[in-house]
């Protein structure tokens, strides 16, 4: 990349598209757990919730598989970046979890832990 693009202001998503995405991220969970007691959000979710609303892409699977071995992470950080993945694709409005939203999620696990 051109240091000239690297230097200009990047000036990013407007707080306004951040808020209605983030709304809307919001309805998709409230919606997806009408019919359970308690529950309102993905961070919420046991491991029932996790097999039923987390399936992951084949590819996204992968990346998960790899990451989890090469990184060394436990049963508890997959099932935090499998949560993660589902709010990241609920925030692009995929109904599909994607390998770009597994590792988005990687990514805010290992700067989360102090791995780099």
């Amino acid at each position: 990349m051109p240091y000239k693009e690297l230097s200009n202001e990047y000036s990013g998503e407007k707080s306004e598209g951040v808020r209605q995405r983030v709304v809307a991220a919001r309805d998709i969970q409230l919606e997806r757990f009408r019919n359970d007691k308690k529950i309102y959000s993905n961070g919420q979710m046991k491991t029932r919730h996790i097999k039923k609303y987390c399936k992951l892409r084949p590819n996204a699977q992968t990346l998960l598989d790899t990451a989890m071995q090469k990184l060394g992470l436990s049963a508890r950080a997959y099932t935090r970046i499998l949560k993660l993945s589902r709010t990241i694709a609920d925030l692009d409005a995929s109904e599909d979890i994607h390998s770009h939203h597994v590792s988005e999620a990687i990514q805010y696990r290992t700067l989360d832990s102090g791995m780099y």
